[in-house]
């Protein structure tokens, strides 16, 4: 019997970005909060791209992912193709 193993996505970069060192409250603010504090904090990181598309190709639906909310990220997949 043949046994597929499915390889962990490689998440090694979360350790370098900026929400990971001050905490994640505020990246998943309780609905109608403000995210400006996350978007502040994610113009800083390093990162932010690599974030951003993860959140994109994994279809993260909740929280500030690469400097953008759910409803900015959703809107930028509406216009790729």
């Amino acid at each position: 019997m043949h046994t597929e193993t499915t390889a962990a996505p490689d998440l090694s970069w979360q350790e370098e970005a900026l929400c990971a060192q001050t905490g994640g409250d505020f990246f998943f603010p309780e609905p109608g909060s403000s995210v400006r504090d996350a978007k502040r904090i994610c113009a800083l990181c390093p990162i932010r791209s690599t974030c951003l598309e993860f959140a994109l190709s994994n279809d993260e639906r909740f929280g500030v992912w690469g400097g953008l909310s759910e409803k900015e990220r959703l809107a930028l997949r509406r216009t790729i193709p």
